[in-house]
């Protein structure tokens, strides 16, 4: 790519990478930090890059690199126990949750922001690509460089996490009736579901499921719900790069 191209188009590629930046740290500074170092690495790599994806998900791969390279230095756990911990709820037939109280507390950004730095990082950066920045689950694979399979249950498991955080104090069992499909088979489809990534057969089933299950449709409707506010909220087109991160930028 040529080098005056990249500069011509990152005036709107900036307020993504900086919501995206800012809701992966939670701090103002490092996401600015993460960002301008960004722009340099592009600029500097602009000759190499070939077009084999988006300029906007080329950028987005290189903050996060930058992103995880920075979580190594920090030697931040990953804390895979937390993704056991949910799965092993999301397999309870008799796990569900107020899916009312879910959406009300995510609709408040203090307790969505604070209910994502729950996350493990390649989780949380899964779910804020895709549900809140808008890319397709083949550039999340992109950006995280890795499979198409991996990305998809990154996203899965992402997207429990954060519900399962969200009705932390209000979660529920209810008794099961005989239900031919067992819900754990539903729950693993129900993010593809939300993607219309499932063929027919497999989403006639699990249609069937939520409309007989008393308790993954409010799961499934959690799910809807909060990944609507994270692209209605987190996405908001009015973020404004801030002046001293511009002047930063200008000045190389």
């Amino acid at each position: 790519m040529d080098v005056d191209v990249l500069a011509s188009e990152l005036p709107d590629a900036l307020p993504g990478l900086l919501r995206y930046a800012r809701t992966l740290t939670r701090d103002p500074a490092s996401a600015e930090d993460l960002v301008q170092e960004t722009v340099v690495r592009a600029l500097a790599q602009a000759p190499s890059f070939r077009g084999d994806s988006s300029t906007t998900t080329w950028l987005h791969r290189i903050l996060h690199n930058l992103a995880v390279d920075e979580m190594r230095r920090r030697r931040e756990e990953p804390n895979e126990h937390v993704v056991d911990m949910v799965e092993a709820k999301w397999r309870d037939d008799a796990y569900t949750v107020d899916a009312e109280a879910v959406v009300l507390r995510a609709e408040e950004r203090s307790d969505l922001l604070e209910a994502l730095a729950h996350l493990p990082f390649i989780y949380r950066s899964a779910v804020l690509l895709h549900d809140a920045t808008g890319l397709t689950v083949p550039e999340v694979a992109h950006v995280q460089h890795v499979t198409l399979p991996a990305a998809k249950q990154r996203l899965r498991r992402g997207r429990m996490m954060l519900v399962s955080e969200l009705a932390a104090g209000r979660e529920r069992r209810t008794e099961m009736p005989g239900i031919p499909l067992r819900c754990w088979q539903a729950r693993q489809h129900v993010s593809d579901y939300m993607d219309h990534a499932l063929d027919a057969e497999t989403a006639r089933v699990v249609e069937r499921h939520l409309a007989q299950c008393p308790t993954c449709p409010p799961l499934y409707a959690a799910l809807v719900g909060v990944s609507r506010i994270l692209g209605d909220s987190l996405r908001d087109p009015d973020t404004v790069v801030p002046p001293g991160l511009a002047e930063r930028l200008r000045r190389g």
